[in-house]
């Protein structure tokens, strides 16, 4: 049986990866916007595996004799100045995600709570993946600068991203 506390901070953590995901759909829509598709898939992937990573907490609440309570997903930001301000803060939001997800390992380690501190480990490296995906593109970014040719270039690289569910022995 998980504890109260614990119970409670993973349904924040539900609520905040369904804002991420809702936030990632937003970016979409202003590279759709945009005629930045490759941009746009880039997105709509990030939000599918972020939808993928409340259910993956969903299900754990489930299994350990916790109650699910879906709360509220707060409105995001829907304009941005240019990708390049899009993907800073993609990199600040998984900063600030990787950041939950220390303050939920801390609080599971604190509570003796062995299952929920292995079951965390997973998020962890998962971050370790988003902030560096995240930078990654930001820095990219950086060099393109202005150029409309390297921009396009980015935007067919970044469009060949595709979601695909983690196996159960992946996990």
């Amino acid at each position: 049986m998980i504890s109260k506390k614990l119970e409670t901070a993973i349904n924040d953590q539900i609520n905040a990866e369904l804002y991420s995901a809702y936030l990632y759909l937003s970016m979409a829509a202003y590279f759709e916007s945009k005629n930045l598709s490759g941009f746009a898939g880039w997105m709509r992937a990030q939000a599918q595996e972020e939808q993928a990573h409340a259910m993956k907490f969903f299900d754990y609440l489930n299994e350990r004799g916790g109650r699910v309570n879906l709360k509220d997903i707060k409105a995001s930001q829907s304009e941005w100045e240019s990708p390049l301000d899009v993907f800073k803060n993609v990199y600040s939001h998984e900063q600030k995600v990787s950041s939950l997800i220390n303050d939920l390992v801390n609080m599971a380690i604190k509570e003796n709570d062995h299952a929920t501190n292995n079951f965390l480990q997973w998020y962890v490296a998962e971050q370790v993946e988003e902030e560096a995906s995240a930078d990654e593109v930001v820095n990219k970014l950086e060099l393109v600068g202005d150029s409309g040719n390297a921009l396009f270039m980015l935007d067919r690289e970044l469009g060949q991203r595709t979601f695909t569910a983690a196996l159960e022995s992946e996990e």
